[in-house]
């Protein structure tokens, strides 16, 4: 066992090999993980232990690096005119210069403004007086009825 491991021929790097599995695929909207498999072991035989493994973690790590692009559950190249995708870990937007001797416009300020410390206090709205509850048609306060605390007991009887 131990000498077919070192008469084996040494794989390519996992990203080189799923590069190849897209060029010789050849299909527009991509190859998904399964196709790609499929061809690294028609290709080069034998695929070493733990190779689904390695695969999906190659393939994750191609699609947050920006070489691959992940649409409808395949895998595909970014196309040359294709712009950079933005957000989570892709380099800004390219700002305009200003002009020499311009001004930066102040930044807009974010979430609430703060209270101004010399203004008057606000008043209070009176509470309109409150009449007698109002009794339903079957004669019963509407709401829950109030909690009644227990009188406490005594040689094991109320009071």
């Amino acid at each position: 066992m131990a000498t077919e491991e070192f008469n084996r021929p040494s794989l390519p790097p996992y990203p080189q090999m799923i590069m190849e599995a897209l060029d010789a695929l050849k299909q527009a909207e991509g190859a998904n993980k399964s196709s790609i498999s499929k061809y690294m072991e028609s290709k080069y035989g034998e695929m070493p232990p733990g190779h689904a493994d390695l695969l999906s973690h190659h393939l994750n790590r191609m699609k947050d690096s920006g070489e691959l692009l992940f649409i409808k559950n395949n895998y595909l190249k970014p196309g040359p005119d294709a712009p950079p995708k933005r957000g989570r870990g892709r380099p800004p937007k390219p700002k305009e210069s200003l002009p020499p001797g311009a001004i930066p416009a102040p930044a807009k300020p974010r979430g609430r403004p703060r209270k101004d410390p010399n203004a008057p206090p606000a008043l209070k709205k009176p509470k309109p007086p409150s009449g007698p509850p109002s009794i339903s048609k079957t004669g019963r306060p509407r709401g829950r009825p109030r909690k009644v605390n227990p009188q406490p007991l005594m040689n094991g009887t109320e009071v």
